[in-house]
């Protein structure tokens, strides 16, 4: 929170994650967090907004995001192999990622060129529609730690 708060970034925050991010502030909640709301899980914010929420374990954090993901795009940050490897066939989104950003997520960082229309949901084909719009792809990109600006 200490690098993210200063570049804008606000948080919506489940009541367990409250505690975590008050840490180091003093008492009280900092102005740049709020605590979640029924739907902030499920909205994409395309912006500064970063959902926070601490689960039990890997098996709660691949429900949470069964529940509330839009299949575009989810990412685990683990050293455990294990983990990783369930957490790429379990998750069922069109790119899936171990150690690295999902700011990836990009035509061009693909190797596809540029885009032409963006969807942040799995399928993105509209119109006239054939075997090839119809086939769909699961990316996996495994890094380390990698960001992209």
């Amino acid at each position: 929170m200490v690098r993210l708060e200063p570049a804008g970034v606000t948080f919506r925050a489940d009541e367990s994650a409250v505690e975590y991010l008050q840490a180091g502030s003093g008492s009280g909640l900092p102005a740049s967090v709020s605590l979640a709301g029924p739907d902030d899980f499920d909205t994409e914010w395309l912006s500064l907004v970063l959902g926070v929420k601490i689960v039990n374990g890997l098996d709660e954090a691949i429900a949470h995001i069964q529940a509330h993901s839009t299949a575009h795009s989810d990412g685990i940050l683990t050293q455990d192999e294990k983990n990783a490897g369930r957490f790429i066939a379990e998750v069922d989104s069109a790119a899936v990622y171990v150690n690295a950003s999902t700011r990836f997520t990009d035509g061009g960082q693909f190797g596809l060129g540029g885009e032409v229309a963006i969807s942040t949901q799995r399928l993105h084909a509209r119109g006239p529609m054939g075997l090839r719009e119809l086939t769909t792809y699961k990316w996996v990109v495994v890094g380390d730690y990698h960001v992209r600006p």
